[in-house]
């Protein structure tokens, strides 16, 4: 999916300059790297706060176009107002079609209400990852990665190196060296607790009749030794009588 963003040049600088740029409609920026020297440009916010709220944006190879001249471009940084829906400042970077990228790109999880985990296991799904950090050439950059759980147990993980990644894509080398999780099948933590609670109860279950016949005989002999103290108290007093 090709997205075309237009920006135009930015004269002036400063913070002072970017609040008014903002109160006008209009959203400072700069693009930089490709061997060119930055340019700061303004764009339109309400054009880009809808580019913002698509996945893809975040995510793909952009046409920018400045005064008539277009370039591709990635998006790297944007920073928003901490309560309203204004973008303070955003950065994109030039691309070499000819240089590996380094990106960050979205999982789109399928299958998840078919596999035996969830279906027949009463299991859920915990993503672990949301987006991976991937190296690629700008050609081959995927808008997403599918990540397929159909075959998925109660207990199963997958992880970075059993994701099936699109012919030239591959996981950063920290990710390739550590494989972390991406997202595994659980039962809930309700089912959990109530399995952990079973198990002792029915261990103390099993020793409970030893446990009742120890305290009973126990019982039993403290009976029997306060009816042979009053027995004996009563021919104490009997005695005394006859005498």
């Amino acid at each position: 999916m090709k997205i075309e963003v237009t920006a135009f040049p930015r004269t002036q600088q400063g913070t002072g300059a970017s609040r008014r740029l903002r109160t006008s409609g209009r959203a400072p920026g700069v693009i930089y790297g490709g061997n060119k020297t930055a340019q700061m440009v303004e764009l339109d916010q309400n054009a880009l706060l809808r580019h913002l709220k698509m996945e893809v944006f975040h995510a793909s190879i952009l046409d920018m176009t400045v005064e008539g001249n277009k370039e591709q471009v990635l998006l790297r940084d944007f920073q928003m107002h901490p309560w309203k829906a204004v973008v303070l400042h955003v950065d994109f970077q030039r691309i070499d079609k000819n240089k590996k990228i380094h990106m960050s790109v979205p999982l789109h999880f399928i299958n998840a209400e078919i596999g035996p985990g969830v279906k027949l296991g009463g299991g859920v799904v915990q993503h672990v990852m949301n987006e991976i950090e991937i190296q690629c050439l700008p050609d081959d950059l995927p808008e997403y990665i599918e990540v397929d759980l159909k075959d998925m147990q109660v207990g199963d993980s997958i992880h970075i190196a059993d994701l099936a990644l699109p012919k030239g894509v591959a996981p950063m080398i920290k990710l390739q060296h550590d494989n972390p999780a991406v997202v595994t099948v659980q039962l809930p933590r309700t089912v959990a607790a109530e399995d952990e609670v079973a198990a002792p109860v029915t261990e103390i279950t099993g020793q409970a009749p030893e446990a009742e016949a120890a305290a009973g005989a126990e019982a039993g002999k403290k009976d029997a030794d306060k009816k042979e103290a009053g027995k004996k108290e009563a021919d104490k007093k009997e005695a005394g009588k006859k005498e």
